[in-house]
This record gives C-alpha cells, structure tokens and sequence, in this order.
C-alpha cells in the first residue's frame, strides 16, 4: 500500500468564491501534517481558483464527460478539468450512477479521456442497503470494479479506488470495521488479480460514507483502509482537518 494514507474531500455542489477561506486553511494545515496525503475536489467553478490559493493539497475534479468534446451543452470534458488545474477526478461515484443513470460503460469511457489529458483517477465503488440486505454486497462491488477499472501499467500512480456503501452517505451511518475490512479485502483481492500484487499493494482502497472526526481514527486503522472520501465534513476546514489528524496518528501508530 502506498505510504501515506490520503484524504480527500468531495465538496459536492457546494461553494463559491467565500469558500475559499477554508481551502486556504485546510492547505495551510496541510503543510503541518505531511504523514496525510490531502486532496479536496471543489465544484468546477472553482477548482482553477483554489488551485491557485494551495500550496500544499491536491486539487480535483468530481466529474468529467465520457466525450472528448463536442455538442455537450453544461459538461465539462477532462481536458477541461485539467486545464483549470485539476489533477485527478472522481469517477462512478453512486450520485452519478443513481442520479444521472450513469453505466459502467460510460464510466469506463470517462476514465480513458481522464487519462488522455494527464489527470489520476478516484473510481467509486459502493453497493445499496438492499444489496447488502440481500447478500450480495461483494459480488456487486467487484462487478462494478471489473467492468470500470482501466487497463494500464501504471496503476500504481495513477488509480485509487473509493469504496462507498451508498447507504451511509450522508446518513450519519457507517459499516462496521467487520463489513469494511471484508469489502476491502476483496477489492485487494480484484486488484491483485488484474495488475499482479507489487503494483496492486500501491493502488490506495480508500473509505467513503459519514466519516467524520469522530470515527475517522477507527476507519484508518482497519486493514487495507488507505484513507478516506470525505463528504459533508469536507466542508468546513475544522471538521475534515480533524479526519486529517487521525490520519496522521494512525500513520505514526
């Protein structure tokens, strides 16, 4: 597993120009606490903008079009994305899958465009409270993962993969330690097979759904857990340098 754990923060559609503060604070406290790798991926409107205030953090996109370009009026292509600044992008993530009926498929197209125009790429993952209900929350993750992940040497430096149990985002309810190291075995086990287990141990599994400060120390320490996809905490500089923390200590433990 790569060294450090990393931390990003999915300001969804949240945010102008008077977020900016919080950007300058989370990179600013960054730069005390380097055992963290930290990222946060505004909205498009101001990734260039917080890409020039940090110093220290990464900066991100939540999404780009499947499409090089063309007659896609609103979207915004990874060409795009990156020419504003941003270094990596969040694909599949389950409000796109459930809200803009996004397939694999197009996921996977996204995913060669981002990779074209030099960006890293956060692949989401995560299954629904009736899927796990029902047994079938492994085989449904690793045939999201199969269909999506990208055929490249590089893995390692470019693919991290965000397991997000879509029923604990945003509700203030989190899987158990037990649920989280299973699932994330098992995506170690699919990555493994796909890119062969030295360049699979430097692709990061990260952990998305109501982390927060208070149970962020807990969720890093399970096994395979290489840091966190942060929502809701993101959003004031206070709460998400709190999981950045934890992180640190975990990383010190």
């Amino acid at each position: 597993m790569a060294d450090r754990p990393y931390i990003v923060g999915n300001w969804k559609m949240n945010g102008t120009r008077a977020m900016l503060s919080e950007a300058r604070a989370i990179d600013r406290a960054a730069q005390r606490y380097m055992k963290a790798e930290v990222a946060v991926a505004p909205p498009y409107t101001l990734i260039h903008a917080v890409h020039r205030e940090a110093e220290q953090i990464g900066i991100g996109a939540q999404d780009c079009h499947a499409d090089v370009d063309g007659a896609h009026t609103g979207d915004i292509s990874a060409a795009m994305v990156a020419d504003a600044g941003a270094k990596f992008v969040i694909l599949g993530h389950s409000e796109r899958r459930a809200d803009h009926k996004e397939s694999n498929a197009q996921i996977n197209a996204k995913i060669g465009h981002a990779l074209e125009a030099g960006l890293r790429i956060i692949l989401c993952c995560g299954e629904t409270l009736a899927t796990r209900e029902k047994g079938d929350a492994e085989a449904f993750v690793l045939k999201q993962l199969k269909a999506s992940l990208p055929k490249i040497e590089d893995a390692a430096e470019r693919l991290t993969v965000a397991y997000e149990p879509v029923w604990a985002i945003g509700t203030g309810k989190t899987a158990t330690p037990k649920d989280i190291a299973a699932m994330h075995k098992a995506i170690r086990g699919l990555l493994d097979e796909t890119y062969g287990p030295e360049v699979s141990a430097e692709v990061r599994i990260l952990y998305g759904g109501s982390v927060k400060p208070e149970n962020a120390k807990e969720i890093l320490s399970i096994p395979e857990v290489g840091g966190a996809l942060v929502g809701g905490a993101s959003l004031s500089s206070e709460s998400f340098l709190g999981i950045v923390v934890a992180a640190s200590e975990t990383e010190e433990a």
